[in-house]
């Protein structure tokens, strides 16, 4: 019989000697492995006589144990010194402030977005939301469109799935108006909000994209009329390209919702590829606008004979481009960083009045 004490002292050494995980595994395989020692001496005891066994058995599994408490205690404190280590060696300082290559910035279109809101609700108006999934009543109907009007076919709209119970196809709101029919159905005049979202339409190239991003403004009360519209417009155009005013035309237009209806042109010069307002011979459109319709205030609940009020909508991303000399809408969608580390603005920059916008 091999000498059990001797061997469980070189093997308790040669633990205990170990200098890395990777070298107690070889000693566990050594002695506790198929072919290893102790291995060997446990496969012997079935060629022992009865009173060997109850003599040596004892003696061999005890052996056997200590050795596996060497090995794994050894093993968990060269594991624990390992990740000491790395975690010495990989140490990161979180007061220290990123890379500058790994520096976030806020994308164009929200900028924008948080500039037209910050402007409005300078102006008296609220920001109100609505879901991007609408039905029929609150994209269409309730805003007065015709049932075969062009809008409502496949080549401008993303519909969904017909409801397999009622047959009811839900759309990819098209516009942010039907927010301003929830509104009026949810709340009494007077009523000035604005409704800032993405909205989606089957339209792609360099000025329109199938997903792009909205402000659409109401205003319901006594006694409202083209001229608050009108003042309220070239305010905020001039407020958003902060100038003293702006030199603008209302050009007859027709919308379903609004009547009288007009789309909205400033005074430009887009000579040597930069924007310059109020000045040059070239008019730009920049949005569209109009009276509320009356049927579209009947449809909310909504005395027309009581209250009038106004409505306008514009696109975030195409005033982004203007404004910050942005040549193509859709590269604002690519998630480029290279393009949003070129284009994108300080997240400490928010935008308002007092400070400035831009």
């Amino acid at each position: 019989m091999t000498d059990l004490a001797q061997l469980e002292l070189d093997l308790i050494n040669a633990i205990g000697s170990a200098e890395t995980a990777a070298a107690v595994e070889d000693l566990r395989v050594a002695a506790l492995g198929k072919s290893g020692s102790i291995s060997g001496l446990l496969k012997g005891m079935g060629a022992m006589s009865p009173d060997e066994r109850r003599e040596k058995g004892p003696m061999i599994n005890g052996l056997r144990d200590r050795v596996q408490s060497a090995l794994a205690a050894r093993k968990g404190e060269l594991e624990a010194a390992e990740l000491d280590a790395r975690l010495k060696a990989e140490h990161v300082d979180l007061t220290l402030p990123p890379r500058p290559r790994r520096q976030g910035s806020v994308h164009p279109t929200m900028q924008v977005m948080d500039e037209m809101i910050a402007i409005f609700a300078d102006m008296g108006f609220a920001v109100a939301e609505g879901p991007d999934v609408e039905d029929d009543f609150h994209n269409f109907t309730a805003l007065n469109f015709p049932p075969k009007h062009p809008a409502r076919e496949m080549h401008d709209t993303f519909f969904l799935k017909p409801d397999p119970e009622t047959g009811e196809r839900k759309v990819l709101r098209t516009h942010t108006s039907p927010v301003q029919v929830r509104t009026m159905q949810t709340q009494k005049p007077p009523i000035r909000i604005i409704a800032p979202g993405r909205t989606f339409r089957k339209d792609s190239d360099a000025t329109h994209t199938p997903m792009f991003h909205q402000v659409e403004g109401l205003v319901i009360d006594k006694g409202i009329h083209m001229g608050h519209l009108k003042w309220t417009l070239e305010t905020f155009v001039a407020r958003f390209f902060e100038v003293d005013g702006v030199d603008a035309r209302f050009r007859p237009h027709h919308f379903p919702f609004t009547e009288p209806s007009a789309e909205m042109d400033i005074r430009c010069d887009r000579s040597g590829g930069e924007l310059k307002l109020n000045t040059g011979d070239s008019w730009m459109e920049i949005l569209g606008c109009g009276m509320v319709h009356p049927n579209v205030l009947r449809n909310c609940g909504i005395d027309p004979d009581e209250y009038q009020g106004f409505a306008f909508g514009m696109g975030v991303d195409r005033l982004a481009m203007l404004k910050y000399g942005i040549p193509d809408l859709r590269p604002m969608f690519d998630a480029d960083t290279r393009w949003l580390a070129h284009y994108g603005f300080s997240a400490f920059a928010a935008p308002n009045p007092a400070s400035g916008l831009s």
